[in-house]
């Protein structure tokens, strides 16, 4: 028995021995990597990534750029260090022991002539950064990609192909501000529909950088409710250019620089006729859009900078219409509309827009720029057509209505936009502060004229026993001459906690003032966001916004009507104020890799208050105002994002997004005219298995339908909802000259050649409604629906 306790006591303080030689062994087998990661000017490069892939170990450098990794030693442990917008750079060490310490130094993506980009920016502020490198390949039907871009994201809709337009969260098209290179662009301002739209400003060509945000952003954008897109061109570094053409129409791009000059130059050609013949109404469709753009950049030296933008727009659209016959209701009641046409409609829209920006840099931390820029549009709408329609009941051959209408218009616009901007930018420390000043010049003169007739049975309507009326007659004669001065301050403020496994921060703060001359309106909105990376789980990062938002008034905002004797006259009200939005945003993201590839969730719920609001009827693209600050109300939702590599090496998502939003008008609470209740979008692109030649790519939008009523109504009428918009397009590409993985340093020419199904599934979505009254006073809605199933050809050189 005293044996075999003492055989047992042996062998417990031989385990107990193992044990301590196997700590010994591994803790000997461990060593401390640390250090710190600078740019080539020797700046610390914060929240840069350290990484073993073959350990599975990760961190990020703090604010001051230094990090601390533990690791396991062996033959040779191989350490990455990355970060956006620097060269990826690799260190591989010898059986390391005890501690090591690696000063790292990344060079700038700008001084590379071969751009690599290994992980994505994480966002910190409210404004996401969009993939721009496969625009070219995406099934298009507006011509504009980088606008097609921003309808695909997550709280964005969109109910017409045909237009480039979008609304954000409930707001409408005019609440989005849109920024090229610091300067704030417009659009034309008598579009009324999709298939008038030309080619906007923005040439996809040119594009390097989209930021975009759908609610909360920063001071620096300006006074608009509901988005801001950011756009910088880029600058070429060589030769280079494309040539496109397809059904749709074509471009060409030309680009040199070197490192004190650069130019762009684009020029783009764009008719819808091939799609408009799918619409229901049939008739000679002449569209022609033409653009040309060129963006012109100068360094004499490391202090000074100087660039031009230049663009000039023609877009003609001529259309006469010959008939249209429409079939709508349900299975058991189906109505027939037909119409035969007589008239033509011409319209012109042409627009000259142009910036100069000089920039002096004092260092490499300081700089301030003087910005002038001039926009001018002069717009026509003419047309006279007259049509004669048949209402009739499919299964009772019984005649519903018969009548005749007519619709005139002579509309003018002219309008001049100047402003002068001094921009400041300084960083110190951790901080990183922007301002300006701006002051704006605006010209507008309309003249207009539209009347409609409709004659039901025999008798005019509005029916009247001793005179004729029109069911519709406006008349403007109106002239604006205002200024605006605007400023903004902001502050980002980047820190972190204190302790050994710290929170990272990133504060945005500002505050925007603007006053505008007409109505004697002076408007401050504060803003702030925060963003946290949390300590125990760097992939994640908390974002929370709030701010006050106004929608300065344009003048499409300030026309007021009153109708006198059956004409509506338009005045501009020189009391109307400012709308305004109060954003609070909560988001979260979420950064993993499933299946080997790279993914982002992301969520963001949000909650704005709106006040003095002024209500408008949205008719196709048209937005009509009411001219009054006469109503309130809110809008809430989610929006959740999945991105990532669902296919090695390309970029594909989801979005899904539910919202409400109401507006007390009068007493009575009403949905916003944009009232999308939920929407999802699919972005899908992949490589045919076993070559890199073919690419496809997919896009399916699925989304509630709008609300809507009768004509020359109240908002308080509109008790309807339009048929949930679905859409399905598909693009196959094929590279038939040159590599798919060719490098950027490599000028071989390249030839694509592509295919697009344009609504594949032949969905008739329906756009606005057309509504007919019998003599019984009973009003029928008949759709007017969008473009019908397509195909498009098209090819792409690439030198």
């Amino acid at each position: 028995m005293l044996r075999y306790n003492t055989t047992m006591k042996s062998k417990k303080t031989i385990t107990i021995l193992l044990l301590w030689l196997t700590a010994v062994v591994a803790q000997a087998q461990q060593f401390t990597l640390s250090g710190k990661v600078t740019d080539a000017d020797g700046n610390a490069i914060e929240l840069a990534t350290v990484s073993c892939l073959e350990q599975g170990a990760v961190t990020m450098a703090n604010l001051k750029g230094e990090y601390s990794l533990k690791l396991h030693s062996a033959d040779s442990v191989v350490i990455k260090f990355s970060m956006v917008g620097y060269q990826t750079r690799t260190r591989v060490l010898r059986r390391p022991r005890g501690n090591q310490r690696l000063l790292i130094s990344l060079q700038s993506m700008k001084a590379l002539d071969e751009v690599v980009v290994t992980e994505r920016r994480r966002q910190t502020t409210a404004t996401e950064q969009l993939d721009t490198k496969n625009l070219k390949q995406t099934p298009s039907t507006t011509g504009n990609a980088v606008e097609e871009l921003v309808q695909q994201q997550a709280g964005v809709s969109t109910h017409n192909e045909l237009s480039s337009q979008y609304n954000v969260r409930g707001g409408s098209f005019d609440e989005n501000s849109v920024y090229i290179n610091n300067v704030e662009v417009y659009r034309p301002l008598l579009i009324r529909s999709g298939q008038q739209e030309g080619l906007s400003v923005i040439n996809s060509d040119m594009v390097e950088k989209i930021g975009f945000s759908s609610g909360g952003f920063e001071a620096k954008y300006g006074d608009k409710m509901s988005s801001a897109l950011d756009i910088q061109y880029r600058k070429p570094t060589r030769w280079e250019g494309n040539v496109q053409a397809s059904l749709l129409g074509g471009s060409v791009f030309l680009g040199y620089g070197n490192k004190k000059f650069s130019m762009s130059h684009g020029l783009r050609y764009k008719t819808n006729r091939y799609l408009l013949g799918s619409l229901e109404t049939k008739g000679e469709y002449k569209p022609n859009f033409l653009d040309y753009q060129t963006y012109i950049t100068f360094s004499p030296n490391e202090r000074w900078n100087i660039d031009f933008i230049g663009n000039i727009s023609e877009n003609h659209y001529n259309f006469s219409p010959s008939d249209r016959e429409t079939s709508f209701g349900t299975m058991e009641n189906v109505k027939s509309f037909k119409v035969y046409f007589d008239g033509q409609e011409k319209d012109i829209f042409r627009t000259l827009f142009g910036t100069l920006r000089i920039q002096r840099n004092f260092t490499s931390k300081t700089k301030a720029s003087l910005l002038f820029s001039a926009f001018h549009t002069k717009e026509q709408e003419t047309y006279d057509i007259q049509g004669q329609y048949w209402l009739d009941d499919t299964q009772t051959q019984e005649q519903l209505g018969v009548g005749t209408y007519m619709e005139h218009a002579r509309n003018y616009l002219k309008a001049n936009v100047m402003s002068l901007k001094l921009m400041g930018n300084h960083k110190s420390g951790h901080h990183d502060i922007e301002g300006a000043v701006t002051m704006k010049w605006e010209k507008i003169e309309e003249q207009a004229r539209e009347y409609e007739m409709r004659d039901s049975s025999g008798y005019s309507i509005p029916h009247s026993a001793n005179r004729l009326d029109l069911i519709y007659s406006l008349a403007s004669s109106n002239k604006l001459s205002s200024t605006r001065f605007e400023a903004y301050l902001q502050d980002t403020y980047r820190f972190q906690s204190h302790g050994e496994k710290p929170w990272y921060f990133t504060l945005n703060y500002g505050v925007r003032v603007a006053h505008w001359s007409y109505n004697k309106e002076t408007i401050a909105s504060p803003r702030i966001s925060l963003a946290a990376i949390p300590s125990f789980n760097e992939d994640m990062t908390f974002r929370l916004s709030a701010g006050l938002y106004y929608q300065a008034p344009f003048y499409k905002e300030a026309r007021d009507t009153s109708t006198v004797n059956g004409t509506t006259n338009v005045t501009l009200n020189e009391k109307i104020k400012s709308q305004r939005s109060i954003h609070i945003v909560g988001a979260f993201d979420y950064r993993f890799h499933m299946m080997k590839r790279p993914f982002r969730f992301s969520a963001e719920a949000y909650y704005k208050i709106l006040n003095n609001l002024i209500p408008y009827n949205v008719q196709n693209m048209k937005v009509v105002y009411y001219g009054k600050n006469m109503a309130s109300g809110h809008a809430f939702g989610l929006d959740l994002k999945l991105f990532g590599e669902f296919v090695p090496g390309t970029d594909s998502w989801i979005t899904f997004s539910v919202m409400s939003t109401k507006q007390k008008i009068n007493g009575v609470s009403v949905p916003l005219p944009t009232d999308q209740r939920w929407g999802v979008n699919l972005h899908f692109t992949d490589n045919f298995p076993g070559t890199e030649r073919w690419k496809m790519t997919l896009r399916l939008a699925f989304a509630d339908g709008l609300p809507f009523g009768a004509p020359h109504r109240g908002l308080e009428y509109q008790q309807f909802r339009a048929p949930a918009y679905k859409r399905a397009d598909i693009g196959m590409s094929y590279l038939l000259l040159g590599s798919a993985s060719q490098k950027p340093t490599i000028r071989k020419p390249r030839i694509w050649l592509g295919i697009d199904g344009l609504n594949i599934f032949g969905i008739s979505n329906v756009n606005s409604y057309y509504w007919v009254t019998d003599v019984t006073n009973h009003q029928y809605a008949v759709p007017n629906y969008l473009t019908g199933r397509q195909i498009n050809g098209r090819v792409l050189v690439e030198f």
